[in-house]
């Protein structure tokens, strides 16, 4: 696991208000929507439409992270595991220039349009509300991927994962684990408020042309 004795971030943290004033603002003009797409999830496979899921955050403490579900109930991540593995060994697992888990047979053809338009994501307004998560940040990643990342990156725990980030503007599916950290990096070091503006104006049009989430 992460080291908790985590350097200090090298630059203030962008206004906390400002995440919990959009993220609520979201909610209430996404509220209808979220809820079609609840009720789309509940009617098109088995299960719960919303995903409780154990992430890591800031200082590498753990949180439940809230998600609409994509994949089907009780399939194995073994091959997610092996793919994480292997990228972060310095292979090239790109299929088609995606470094998506290729055909992954977990996940619904719902589920499939909604990761490539991130709206599983929204869910996780509220986590931004809550205080675990910020708009802009490293992605949150699960805590066995954490367990597997080398020590070189533990800064990137030194700040609330976000929703979107550096890592999502430069490619999505197209940035494999390594990558992804190098981008955390970079973002921490440089982040600020007019950074996070930036990136968030570039998020949209990401979201447009697809690609998915992992």
């Amino acid at each position: 696991m992460i080291d908790r004795d985590l350097p200090a971030p090298r630059r203030p943290d962008p206004p906390r208000w400002t995440d919990v004033v959009l993220a609520i603002v979201a909610l209430g003009v996404l509220a209808i929507p979220m809820l079609a797409i609840g009720a789309l999830v509940r009617l098109t496979s088995p299960g719960p439409a919303l995903l409780r899921q154990r992430r890591v955050g800031l200082a590498g403490e753990p949180f439940t992270l809230y998600k609409f579900r994509t994949m089907r109930t009780g399939g194995s991540d073994a091959a997610h595991r092996e793919l994480i593995a292997r990228e972060l060994r310095g292979e090239d697992t790109s299929v088609d220039g995606s470094c998506k888990l290729d055909a992954d047979p977990r996940i619904t053809r719902l589920g499939s349009w909604l990761r490539r338009a991130s709206l599983d994501e929204l869910p996780q307004l509220i986590n931004v509300v809550r205080g675990e998560m910020a708009l802009v940040g490293p992605r949150p990643c699960l805590e066995w991927e954490v367990g597997m990342f080398p020590a070189t990156y533990a800064e990137r725990f030194t700040v609330r994962p976000g929703m979107t980030g550096l890592w999502q503007v430069s490619g999505r599916s197209k940035v494999g684990t390594l990558e992804m950290l190098q981008l955390d990096l970079a973002y921490v070091r440089q982040r600020g408020f007019w950074s996070d503006l930036v990136i968030l104006a570039r998020t949209v049009p990401s979201m447009l042309r697809g690609g998915g989430s992992r």
